[in-house]
């Protein structure tokens, strides 16, 4: 097969300009089949290199700019509901929660957008094996996994973490000059997951082919989270309730992190209050009126000095965003929290556990499901609380890659 070279367009697709790729110390070639088409449904889907770097690299490409929807014979006509759900390289607690979604009343009407910032032919195989619903698979082009030794990977002339700044400019590495507010360097481990998810936020409403004319709203999950049954329909409950009683409510939040703790007596229960990245981060929906009042924000989430994409949307609620953001919250939760691993914990993970956790935590819940209508328990203040950042976010080349992923060309 022969292939051309369709740079800028590819480029103008994931949202990034000629200024990042300068800024990235070698540009990989972006290479597309001569026979694409255009159309979902009609285009071949993607098979993966994993031969090499570059061949891996190709294969993103061209995903990303194919954007094969598989399953959409099968479930014709335009999704009720997206999903998008951010993965990495938990596979066992991905396969939990795509057998939540199985289990889940009207899953038919989904689409399912799966987010990778990590490739491997074993979870493109568990995503690949759906068949319940239509799914759409992207790929974060800017993984540390594609750049093992370079920005925005870890480059070995970049400073050690916890050197000072005066020995870093002596030493002479390359981000010297550069230190977070805590006088740390990056992490490029650490530094990834915000990087994701602000790329993903804005390729998914600008960029995804099968969200054009797409009104409802986006849901965004994490590859460790568990979905009830009854989402969908307590879903739609909270919609119908937003229009009567909280119109000015900006976001939904279906779930928390209490787990199924009392979820009988509070499965009917809402309440509205201002977001909270420690509450609102899990089974959060936002419409693409919000989407556009957060890519006002661009420059501001990029160049907060912290490293969590939730903790810089907190800062954003009611500096940049002038009005803080106002959630209507499900006081049961439709989503749980399965992960006891992730960024921070590496050892001692046992996705077994939590699976048998979360059935025993539903056979006590499912006299609870699918209640007939909300009830309004509570409407707290809406207001912006300030708060100590986190750091991790001192860099300037992820400022400006991260601003470069809002660039519309």
């Amino acid at each position: 097969m022969r292939f051309r070279l369709h740079k800028k367009n590819l480029l103008a697709l994931l949202g990034v300009s000629f200024a990042v790729v300068t800024l990235l110390s070698s540009t990989r070639v972006l290479l597309v089949s001569d026979n694409d088409t255009s159309g979902i449904g009609h285009v071949p889907c993607v098979k993966f290199n994993f031969g090499s770097l570059l061949l891996l690299t190709q294969s993103i490409y061209s995903a990303n700019y194919k954007q094969c929807v598989q399953n959409a014979d099968r479930f014709p006509g335009e999704p009720q509901l997206v999903l998008v759900v951010q993965v990495h390289n938990r596979p066992e607690y991905l396969r939990l929660l795509i057998k939540s979604l199985e289990k889940a009343a009207e899953v038919h009407s989904f689409l399912l957008i799966f987010s990778h910032d990590y490739f491997s032919e074993e979870i493109n195989a568990i995503v690949q094996g759906i068949t319940f619903c239509k799914v759409l698979q992207i790929y974060f082009p800017f993984s540390t996994q594609l750049y093992p030794g370079e920005f925005p990977g870890q480059d070995p002339r970049d400073c050690p973490r916890d050197i000072s700044k005066a020995d870093a400019l002596k030493t002479g590495c390359r981000n010297a000059e550069h230190p977070d507010s805590y006088g740390h360097y990056r992490e490029a481990f650490i530094t990834q997951t915000k990087h994701h998810w602000w790329w993903k936020l804005h390729f998914v409403w600008e960029r995804v082919q099968a969200m054009q004319g797409y009104t409802g709203f986006v849901l965004f999950l994490e590859e460790d989270n568990y979905i009830l049954p009854d989402f969908f329909h307590f879903y739609k409950l909270m919609i119908e309730f937003k229009k009567s009683s909280c119109p000015d409510c900006d976001m939904l939040a279906l779930a928390n992190h209490n787990g199924l703790t009392d979820f009988n007596t509070l499965t009917n229960k809402v309440l509205t209050t201002g977001w909270m990245s420690t509450k609102h981060n899990i089974g959060m929906a936002i419409s693409r009126e919000v989407y556009y009042k957060l890519m006002g924000c661009n420059n501001e989430f990029c160049t907060y000095d912290d490293y969590n994409w939730d903790w810089t949307l907190r800062y954003l609620s009611g500096t940049c965003i002038s009005k803080p953001l106002k959630v209507l919250a499900a006081q049961g939760s439709r989503v749980l929290h399965t992960g006891d691993c992730g960024l921070h914990q590496k050892e001692n993970c046992r996705p077994e556990w939590a699976s048998q956790k979360v059935e025993e935590g539903l056979q006590a819940a499912k006299e609870g499901l699918f209640p007939p209508s909300l009830v309004l328990s509570g409407a707290e203040a809406v207001e912006h609380k300030a708060h100590m950042k986190n750091g991790g976010w001192g860099d300037v080349r992820d400022h400006i890659l991260c601003i470069n992923y809002g660039k519309r060309l």
